[in-house]
């Protein structure tokens, strides 16, 4: 029984991993909007991380981060591009941090509340991950192209719209669709 269990969260892993990188590389997750791109690659890190785990979810994390770093070296935003020119090494911590954060914050979250609002519990998980995302990536950006000497006037615009717009916008998608997934592939998994 224990061996089925490890199959199937390494089968679910895999799809997981495999429906990041397909969304990382179409509008659909990654969608531009010129100088940012808004993403939706949280909903697989926290579908995940609330069904397998913290440490499967970190690896959901890592395959995000991967996407990211793929996309910013293929086709980069206006800021990224500017961060990569000036320092490839930050650029690449601005990718991966906070997509590692995302499933440490889901899972505290998720354990934190699951006992008292099973249901709820999911969606204010993922909205604290994709919340934890938004922070982050742009708190990294502003803080690295201040540290390279890069006029980040440009930053604080984007902060500000992403504030306002944005980053609400992914956490309330991500709230919205990951508690129906992940209920779905809880009953698939038991």
């Amino acid at each position: 029984m224990r061996t089925n269990r490890k199959l199937m969260d390494l089968v679910v892993l895999s799809l997981l991993s495999a429906v990041i990188f397909l969304l990382g590389q179409t509008p659909l997750g990654l969608i531009p909007l010129g100088f940012c791109n808004v993403t939706i690659l949280c909903v697989p890190v926290a579908v995940g991380t609330m069904l397998m785990g913290w440490k499967r979810g970190l690896v959901l994390g890592f395959v995000f981060g991967c996407t990211s770093f793929l996309s910013a070296l293929l086709r980069p935003s206006a800021l990224v591009a500017t961060l990569m020119g000036a320092n490839p090494f930050l650029c690449a911590v601005m990718t991966f941090l906070p997509r590692l954060m995302i499933p440490l914050t889901v899972w505290g979250v998720y354990v934190l509340m699951h006992k008292r609002f099973p249901r709820a519990s999911m969606a204010v998980a993922a909205a604290a991950g994709s919340l934890t995302n938004t922070v982050l990536y742009l708190g990294l950006m502003l803080l690295f192209y201040t540290l390279c000497g890069i006029d980040n006037s440009t930053v604080l615009t984007l902060i500000g719209v992403t504030a306002g717009g944005a980053g609400p916008a992914e956490a309330a998608v991500a709230a919205i669709l990951c508690p129906p997934i992940t209920a779905a592939l809880q009953k698939i998994r038991k």
